[in-house]
């Protein structure tokens, strides 16, 4: 008889005589599995069949369903998990873009940022850009500051250069200021603000004040991939949250993502099958004014659950209407909203009378307090609580009032790690105190709500979802600042949980998706390194080494190279990703240390010169350099 097809040695494992029906498709054995299940937290093997889970034991247990056609994978004792899951990931928007942009995430030093610049100008074609597009602080580099736009200039003086800073703002080389089209004469747009030099002209900083729209707006005059390349992109990108261990994604749209036309290429990823990660999504009216007119049209197209299990609608949101969208920019005030009640309470009326779910953009308690008073209106009237999901995205300051009325109107809620990225600002402005309960997780979790988490990536924090994980547990930035008291953190289980249970959750997916049980979709990780065990500072670091999706090895790496589906190259063959990849490892090689130890030690000369000159205060910098501090 033919032995099994193995991806590690399987030594004591023989097929069994039984019929290939009853056989697994792919075992994983020799693991260390959480499966998230209470009823059995604990296994040594995981077999799946037609997608899903088939059984789960030790080895000796699992033994017998080996065939000829198994796949057996020897986990060699490592940590097995459930997939993960982002409850709040731009990944559509993310995909159609990824293999044009040049990653910061990750990189730990501000030198071998630019180093990584200056390369890629070298590499990129005229008339295309380089574009940085979140995923990235300050606070992460040696240098504890942001470049300067004479240093973009240095490392690219012909070839257009956008760098984005969070929702805060932009970094422009002069070249892109000049294909931008932007001159002495461009008005500010509302919102926003083109900073100029003295003698009147743009100097490559733009300012979100406090709206991110000349962010977009600016981003979206630079060169699109074609319909190939999207397609290709999408494929890469996916590929990379595989590497982390995510399996799914919630789509939360945003702008510049219309529907249906953004939506074609992971339609026909889906169609061909050649998916890698399940997502849900989201529609989002994309122009003012025109909101109800979008989700009316849309309610009779489409519907809640409409698709499969790899790719379905989930909803309207993030934003309903515009004007009641509060920008989370935490180097500006909280934006005072105008009236916008009548709209939206409109726009939610529609929606929960058609059987549709939705989510909700909202940073700050004031404005959650005026979303509920609409929702408790609409409760008297019987729509509030009903069989519709719904959820408030982000909710750093709701209050506890707030949440008690979001459980009385059967609310749930997704919190993102942006406060990794911008806690030292949230902190600067608000206080030390405000800041030790931003989000207050643990009260969520304490009244008993529907809480999942996620990342808000890719224009913000980065994708990588350790990242985030790591923040619920240490309530430490990416720079190391404390934010949360013990009081606010959760243990590594109850995180996990948000980034598996909880996605699934708030898609009506919780039977089928987030754990490891029979009968459920077989989408798991083996990990680098053991989660639950591994000194706190290594979480950010780890990844997973073998991702399966439905029984489909997706992503596979150290032993189980070559292990994973073949995807197309990387195109067009100048695109960053070619030449860097994604995210950048902290375990990234020594031409990445070298740069780190050469950037501190500089920073620390620099400082000590500043403070000679009386510059600065003999304290620890800032952040962000103070030219940029508005």
């Amino acid at each position: 008889m033919t032995g099994p097809s193995t991806g590690m040695p399987v030594a004591g494992l023989v097929p069994a005589p039984r019929r290939e029906h009853g056989h697994a498709d792919l075992l994983v054995r020799n693991a260390r599995v959480f499966t998230g299940d209470a009823d059995r937290p604990e296994a040594r093997a995981v077999a799946i069949r037609d997608g899903r889970v088939a059984a789960l034991g030790d080895d000796h247990e699992l033994a017998h369903l080996v065939g000829p056609g198994t796949r057996v994978i020897d986990a060699l004792g490592r940590r097995v998990i459930p997939g993960l899951n982002d409850s709040h990931l731009h990944v559509i928007r993310g995909g159609l873009n990824y293999v044009l942009e040049l990653r910061w995430d990750g990189v730990r030093s501000l030198r071998h940022a630019l180093a990584m610049l200056r390369e890629q100008a070298g590499r990129t074609p005229k008339g295309q850009w380089i574009r940085v597009v979140g995923g990235w602080t300050a606070e992460q580099f040696a240098e504890r500051r942001m470049p300067t736009v004479a240093e973009l200039n240095a490392a690219a003086p012909d070839t257009p250069v956008f760098v984005l800073h969070l929702y805060q703002s932009a970094l422009m080389n002069r070249a892109a200021v000049q294909a931008a089209g932007f001159t002495r004469d461009t008005p500010d747009p509302r919102g926003g603000q083109i900073v100029r030099g003295r003698d009147g002209e743009p100097n490559g900083v733009l300012l979100a004040a406090p709206g991110a729209l000349i962010l977009y707006s600016t981003l979206a005059k630079a060169p699109a991939l074609d319909e190939a390349d999207k397609r290709t992109s999408t494929r890469h990108f996916l590929r990379e949250l595989n590497r982390f261990g995510l399996t799914s994604a919630v789509d939360a749209a945003g702008g510049f993502q219309n529907f249906p036309d953004n939506y074609a290429t992971v339609v026909d990823l889906a169609r061909s099958g050649e998916l890698s990660l399940r997502i849900a999504y989201h529609l989002f009216p994309q122009t003012a004014g025109q909101e109800l007119a979008d989700l009316k049209r849309w309610t009779e197209m489409v519907k809640p659950g409409d698709g499969d299990e790899w790719l379905r609608l989930n909803g309207a949101g993030e934003n309903l209407t515009w004007a009641a969208a509060d920008f989370e920019n935490f180097s500006e005030p909280r934006p005072e909203l105008t009236g916008y009640e009548t709209e939206f309470e409109s726009a939610v009326r529609l929606l929960m009378e058609n059987g549709w779910g939705f989510r909700l953009h909202a940073t700050y308690d004031e404005t959650i307090r005026r979303d509920l008073a609409v929702f408790e209106k609409l409760a008297a009237e019987g729509l509030f609580p009903g069989d519709n999901r719904w959820l408030f995205d982000h909710a750093e300051t709701v209050s506890t009032g707030s949440l008690d009325r979001i459980a009385a109107l059967g609310g749930a809620l997704s919190v993102q790690n942006r406060m990794s990225f911008q806690g030292t600002a949230f902190r600067d402005r608000y206080g030390a105190e405000a800041a030790a309960h931003t989000p207050p997780v643990r009260a969520m979790l304490d009244r008993g709500l529907t809480v999942a988490a996620g990342t808000d990536a890719t224009r913000v924090s980065s994708y990588n979802p350790w990242v985030a994980l790591h923040w619920l547990v240490t309530g430490r930035t990416v720079g190391g600042t404390v934010l949360y008291p013990a009081g606010n953190l959760i243990d590594r289980e109850t995180a996990l949980d948000l980034y598996t249970r909880g996605g699934a959750r708030l898609t009506g997916e919780q039977d089928v998706k987030g754990s490891l049980r029979e009968g459920y979709y077989g989408d798991l990780a083996i990990l680098s390194d053991d989660y639950l065990t591994v000194p706190e500072d290594v979480i950010p670091d780890i990844e997973s080494v073998l991702t399966v999706v439905g029984g489909r090895i997706v992503y596979a790496s150290a032993e189980y190279e070559n292990l994973d589906e073949t995807v197309p190259p990387v195109s067009p063959e100048w695109s960053p990703v070619a030449q860097f990849g994604g995210y950048q490892s902290s375990q990234g090689g020594a031409r990445q240390a070298s740069l780190v130890a050469e950037a501190v030690a500089e920073s620390e000369q620099h400082r000590r010169w500043r403070v000679a000159r009386g510059s600065v205060p003999e304290a620890t910098p800032s952040f962000v350099d103070p030219c940029f501090e508005h």
